[in-house]
């Protein structure tokens, strides 16, 4: 039904504004989700402000006659939905109250954009009415003198209201769904996308405060799923969404904080700077939600929140663009990243974000064996240090410090970094992760599971965090929970080869070589043709049997024109297809190079690319060369637990 023409387009009340003809509600500025049906439900009592709406008549106006529906709970369904999204209770109703057994009526005071009234007029309910009933101007008058008294009397009911409200709910668990971005160019998501990523940095900051990761939440935008489906599926309690808009040197950001289980809208603003105050507008925005969590910042936290320095905006853009391709997490977005972040540093050389940047895009180019071995080494260790001499709280870059000691065989020190890491920002995801893959090389898999599942709080929907666990479930027996793990990274991610590999692995090596072929078939059908997806594949073909087609992959990784394939990756084939000899003959060679990769040895698991079965692994470390070997790169020999 079209909406009455007697009432302006946009009609305001209280902190709301509903536009008639977009049919779009909004709470400061901040558009709320709310569907069809409790849309006109509002619409027909704003049009009736005042007075009571019969249900018979909504009835009518929702549903035709013609229509067969249970309209008593559809009309329930409806209201309940509408009070929510206003933050009404039917007890203690400050919006629509509820007339027994008749109807409802629209209570609070009601006014129109100044773009629709005189500068500094308010609508109350009888002001509506004259108009209606006018047709022109004369209501004017009358709604000049009832404002006023309707000013005071909604000045003292609020009042009164807001103390007999409900303590609000507890929110220490927070997702930060993805900012729509309100410029209407696609090629400007990445800007939208790198202000999601930066606020959920900014409140990952506060221990206080659980914030689940960007790659798990990126999986909701555009997405209409209603609050409580993402409150379950991310296991939070609080979600923060909005929009942001870049125009003529300014960034503007609208936020809105929901209690997710109850679709419950709590808190709702909008912030505009220049851009090179954007860091500033960031932080003012974090503060803000903090504050509005109930989470007292600490100095150093609230220090941390309030950056004093500008930043270049084009550096900033640059460091954005790095960012989007550094989530992309593929071996060619990871030299992309850095052109973009060495780019930021050009124009703004004390970035810190863009140095941690730098950082954590050279680290896992070097730890899965993408470049020759040492290549970016220095400029990992530059990068980190001076983002933490700028910021000594970017949890991100201490853990890249903490993966260079890695690469040096500093065990130690490695160690001694990523406790630093996570003690500074107990909410980064990257240094849970790489923290896990350390003590996962050095067989303390217990150890690592612990950060292996904080990782997975974090981003409970990123397909890698998943198989992470899962390995660390398999590896101490618990078989049954790390199938369920493995499952759910398929299902995360249908396309991801590496996922039907290691579910192909882990069959073969229970002897079910039927589900195991299934899913090598599909990892072949995708079309993997990086170095190690294609090592994992040939070692897959050798547990089951199909020695042909692993010495074919092995073959194919030996005439890789153009692309650096670690030897450890080759000695691993060679180790499933039992050629002893030749794989030692490429572990050595990774020993004089210092290959990263080879820190896999203890556990013969390459996490994140490759891992021999049991029996491989087993056959290997019978080699009296195999022990030589760690005992020279100071590792310990793996506990028969561990293996």
């Amino acid at each position: 039904m079209e909406p009455a023409k007697t009432l302006p387009r946009v009609v305001r009340f209280g902190v709301f504004e509903l536009d008639r003809r977009s049919g779009e509600l909004r709470r400061e500025g901040v558009r709320i989700r709310l569907q069809e049906q409790p849309l006109r439900v509002l619409d027909a009592l704003l049009e009736a402000a005042g007075e009571p709406v019969a249900r018979e008549a909504l009835r009518q106006r929702l549903w035709p006659d013609d229509t067969f529906v249970d309209f008593d709970n559809g009309l329930n369904r409806a209201i309940n939905r509408l009070r929510a999204a206003l933050g009404d209770e039917a007890g203690n109703p400050r919006f629509i109250e509820t007339l027994e057994r008749r109807g409802y009526r629209f209570i609070a005071p009601v006014a129109t954009p100044e773009a629709d009234l005189p500068a500094g007029t308010a609508v109350a309910p009888e002001a509506l009415r004259e108009e209606r009933g006018a047709g022109g101007k004369p209501w004017i008058g009358a709604a000049a003198a009832a404002a006023a008294l309707a000013a005071v009397t909604f000045a003292v009911m609020t009042a009164w209201r807001r103390d007999r409200a409900p303590q609000r709910p507890a929110i220490r668990s927070l997702a930060v769904l993805p900012l729509a971005n309100l410029t209407g160019d696609p090629a400007q998501d990445y800007f939208s996308d790198g202000m999601t990523d930066a606020l959920i940095t900014n409140l990952a900051s506060l221990p206080a405060l659980r914030v689940i990761s960007r790659q798990s939440v990126m999986r909701y935008k555009g997405s209409d799923t209603p609050m409580p489906v993402i409150a379950r599926e991310l296991g939070v309690e609080g979600i923060v969404e909005g929009s942001v808009v870049r125009s003529a040197g300014r960034v503007r950001i609208t936020a809105q904080l929901i209690h997710a289980p109850t679709d419950r809208h709590l808190w709702a603003r909008s912030y505009e700077r220049p851009l090179e105050d954007v860091l500033a507008l960031q932080g003012e925005l974090s503060r803000a939600i903090a504050e509005e969590v109930r989470i007292t910042l600490a100095a150093k936290e609230a220090q941390r929140l309030t950056p004093e320095r500008t930043v270049d905006p084009e550096a900033y853009d640059s460091y954005l663009l790095g960012r989007h391709h550094w989530n992309l997490r593929s071996e060619p977005s990871l030299g992309r990243a850095l052109e973009h972040f060495q780019a930021a540093l050009a124009r703004d050389p004390d970035f810190a974000l863009a140095h941690a940047g730098l950082a954590v895009a050279y680290a896992p180019r070097l730890a899965l064996g993408y470049v020759p071995p040492g290549e970016g080494l220095a400029e990992l260790k530059a990068a980190a240090r001076r983002a933490l001499e700028l910021d000594e709280g970017l949890g991100d870059a201490r853990a890249a410090l903490a993966v260079a000691r890695v690469l040096e065989w500093d065990w130690t020190g490695a160690e001694s970094e990523f406790r630093r890491a996570i003690d500074a920002d107990p909410s980064t995801t990257v240094g849970h992760l790489w923290y896990g893959w350390y003590l996962h090389a050095l067989g303390r898999v217990e150890e690592s599971l612990v950060q292996r599942r904080r990782a997975l709080e974090l981003d409970p929907l990123s397909a890698p965090v998943n198989r992470g666990v899962a390995r660390e479930l398999s590896t101490t027996g618990q078989e049954e929970a790390a199938l369920a793990q493995w499952n759910r990274s398929v299902e995360l991610e249908p396309r991801d080869a590496r996922s039907h590999v290691e579910l192909a692995l882990f069959h073969f090596e229970r002897g079910r070589p039927g589900e195991g072929s299934r899913h090598v078939e599909r990892a072949r059908a995708i079309g993997p043709d990086d170095a190690s997806t294609l090592a994992s594949l040939a070692v897959v073909y050798a547990a089951g049997g199909n020695r042909h087609e692993a010495r074919r992959l092995e073959q194919r990784l030996r005439a890789e024109p153009g692309r650096y394939v670690s030897p450890v990756l080759r000695a691993y084939v060679l180790a499933a297809l039992r050629d002893r000899e030749g794989a030692f003959t490429l572990l050595e060679q990774a020993y004089a190079a210092r290959d990263p990769l080879l820190l896999s040895l203890p556990m013969c698991d390459i996490q994140a690319v490759l891992r021999l079965t049991r029996e491989q692994a087993a056959a290997l470390r019978a080699d009296p060369r195999y022990g030589d070997l760690l005992r020279r790169m100071g590792l310990p020999l793996p506990s028969p637990a561990a293996r």
